[in-house]
């Protein structure tokens, strides 16, 4: 890692996206830090990124508890280096009627989804406005701007998550730091979506039309892009679909 790269802090990094981010930004030359509820769902990932000579650490973090947000900062700071890029990846993807949309069922999807990412992202600003620079990345989906049949939770969540970043973007654009919102308004190429599609329609993976689902090296590859804009030139919202998704 050169000195001048500094940290990429991955929080909410599960098995596609954020795994996908974390190998970006590793041959882009950042440490990188995995921070997930359980961190040794990360081991195999972390083991390859290491033999492969790249620094990456994980970490097990409840996003949703402030103290163990602000001790993860200080840990990363103290222990890895300047964090110069954080992105924000937790949510649950809740499908549920309305009538059976218990209190607790949306509590938590918003807890997750969008409070945490307050939590995050005060955090993370307070590090980098010291600094003077920094990059906030926010994981959005179709939800963040539509709500649909069956997605009060996920939805109300997500537009949250969504007007957060705007007003940080707001706030922090101008102590140079930039905060994107990148919106999926598409199925993520993952064994998560695969299993849920062969379930629903019996289709397997193999029989999925090509570039019908976004991949994950796709979604990294825009978000190292975001973070290398000019700053005369930078986006706060990119909205990702492939060519054949109805929008």
């Amino acid at each position: 890692m050169s000195k001048s790269s500094g940290v990429a802090l991955l929080v909410g990094a599960g098995d596609a996206i954020g795994a996908a981010v974390a190998q970006r930004f590793a041959k882009g030359g950042y440490a990188v830090c995995i921070a997930r509820r359980d961190a040794s769902k990360s081991q195999a990932l972390v083991d390859s990124m290491k033999a492969e000579g790249y620094a990456v650490l994980a970490y097990s973090i409840d996003a949703r508890k402030e103290e163990e947000v602000q001790k993860l900062f200080a840990d990363v700071e103290r222990d890895v280096g300047p964090i110069e890029v954080c992105l924000f990846n937790a949510g649950s993807n809740v499908n549920k009627p309305l009538l059976e949309t218990t209190e607790k069922l949306f509590f938590k999807a918003w807890e997750l989804a969008c409070y945490a990412g307050f939590l995050v992202g005060r955090e993370a600003a307070k590090y980098m406005s010291t600094r003077g620079r920094g990059t906030m990345l926010f994981t959005g989906a179709t939800a963040s701007v539509r709500g649909g049949k069956g997605f009060a939770a996920f939805s109300a969540a997500k537009f949250g998550l969504r007007a957060l970043a705007q007003a940080m973007a707001r706030e922090l654009g101008p102590k140079n730091i930039h905060v994107v919102h990148l919106l999926i308004d598409a199925g993520v190429d993952s064994e998560a979506i695969h299993q849920r599609m062969k379930a629903a329609t019996g289709i397997s993976a193999n029989e999925i039309p090509a570039d019908s689902l976004t991949k994950t090296s796709s979604i990294a590859d825009a978000y190292w892009f975001a973070h290398h804009q000019s700053k005369d030139g930078w986006t706060h919202e990119l909205d990702l679909r492939p060519s054949s998704e109805t929008w």
